[in-house]
């Protein structure tokens, strides 16, 4: 059955080719003025365009009224959000002016996340994840890039990815795994990480690739965490078993980890607010995406925020994401992470609605599916109850999103509550 959308204020296609858009392309939206949207119920975009275009083409179609202004389902490339606790802790140390390296060195920062996970079931982290969910939807995004990395030993790793797979459903967004077992080095190994690397390599890379739980693999690549060379070592043992790349990359001091990305074929580097001009050179003359997490800088306080607009004038592709976790950005909006690309990073509002949808589908090899409204795409649709695409960038701290789409399904709307954030016991 086709169903079309009608009465928006615009339809924001993001039209254009499937892959990571560059330079002046990430200013181009393809907005239609008083558009309309047709679609599968259930499946994937049969058409858009201007109002009398569609009701012309699909006369028996199921019409849908809507206010506002419809966008693409906004795509997260970057997050952590199955874990167990909030880190309420280390958010009282930060003010108090420990710095980030201090809490993790006195037992706080991912660490204590990791303490927390490998206490939990598949059972508890789903039912965390599905409530974190819903209010992703909520703020409109439709596809999340979800990280494991609080386990650091093979059946936790494994557990907080079956938790991803046990959630994968029609009714929640399209999840993308990814495998992050080189997220920190575990307290029973810090005498000697590369024993750790060798647990990731021979043992964990194995088993994740067997269990076909993970589309990707990343590392932090970060001095203090693992360098270059380690780096390496563990993206080319995934490179081996399938995995395509990703990596967290020059996020508090410069280490080369872009190159390295951009060297390796990596999917996206991420993080980079302390990229270096020969990593911005780098990722422009490469394939690679810079995913830019603008939230956790500004939670973090005081450091400055990743060059943007230097990376876009180089010619790179920049996606914005949310970096959901619970320690350095506890938030879920990609709303407010386009304001934050404006207002702290210099991009131009289109360049900042791209890096949540066309750009952020590219940097989790969905760039073909979604990201954008366009015929043959997956009906992923994000409805804000406001007049001007450029309203969503512009408005801070307020969530626009009215009802969103997955497939053609409805899937949130303001009208019907959400449930209780899950953020397990503190």
């Amino acid at each position: 059955m086709i169903q079309v959308l009608i009465g928006a204020d615009q339809v924001v296609t993001c039209q254009g080719p499937p892959r990571l858009r560059r330079g002046t392309e990430m200013s181009d939206l393809g907005v239609i003025e008083g558009g309309a949207v047709a679609f599968e119920q259930g499946g994937k975009i049969a058409a858009v365009g201007s109002e009398s275009e569609i009701r012309r083409d699909f006369p028996q179609a199921k019409v849908v009224e809507v206010e506002g202004v419809l966008f693409p389902g906004f795509v997260d490339c970057h997050t952590h959000a199955v874990f167990g606790a909030a880190r309420l802790a280390d958010h009282e140390r930060r003010a108090r002016g420990v710095s980030y390296m201090e809490i993790a060195a006195a037992g706080g920062g991912i660490l204590s996340s990791v303490r927390d996970v490998r206490k939990r079931t598949v059972e508890d982290l789903t039912d965390l994840l599905s409530r974190r969910l819903l209010w992703l939807l909520a703020n409109g995004t439709t596809t999340v890039e979800v990280k494991s990395g609080y386990g650091l030993e093979t059946a936790a790793e494994l557990r907080q990815l079956q938790a991803i797979a046990a959630v994968s459903n029609g009714t929640l967004p399209n999840l993308v795994p990814t495998f992050l077992g080189a997220h920190e080095v575990p307290p029973e190994h810090r005498e000697n990480p590369d024993s750790y690397l060798g647990l990731v390599v021979d043992e964990m890379l194995p088993k994740v690739a067997e269990s076909g739980l993970a589309r990707f693999c990343d590392v932090f690549c970060e001095p203090g965490v693992f360098t270059p060379e380690q780096s390496r070592r563990v993206l080319s043992a995934a490179s081996q078993h399938g995995l395509a790349l990703k990596i967290h990359a020059d996020e508090l001091e410069g280490s080369g980890g872009a190159e390295l990305a951009a060297e390796l074929g990596a999917l996206s580097a991420e993080h980079l607010a302390a990229i270096s001009g020969q990593g911005i050179a780098a990722l422009a003359g490469s394939e690679t995406a810079a995913v830019l997490l603008p939230g956790t800088m500004m939670y973090l306080g005081g450091r400055a925020q990743a060059p943007a607009r230097r990376l876009i004038d180089a010619g790179a592709g920049v996606a914005l994401a949310t970096d959901f976790n619970p320690g350095s950005s506890p938030g879920m909006s990609l709303p407010l992470m386009a304001t934050l690309g404006v207002s702290q990073m210099g991009m131009l509002p289109a360049e900042a609605i791209v890096a949540i949808t066309a750009n952020g589908a590219a940097a989790v090899g969905e760039a073909a599916v979604a990201g954008q409204i366009a015929p043959g795409y997956r009906a992923d649709l994000a409805l804000a109850a406001v007049q001007d695409w450029r309203e969503i960038p512009y408005w801070y701290g307020a969530n626009f999103v009215s009802e969103v789409w997955i497939g053609g399904v409805p899937c949130h709307s303001r009208r019907r509550p959400i449930d209780s954030l899950g953020w397990g016991d503190l």
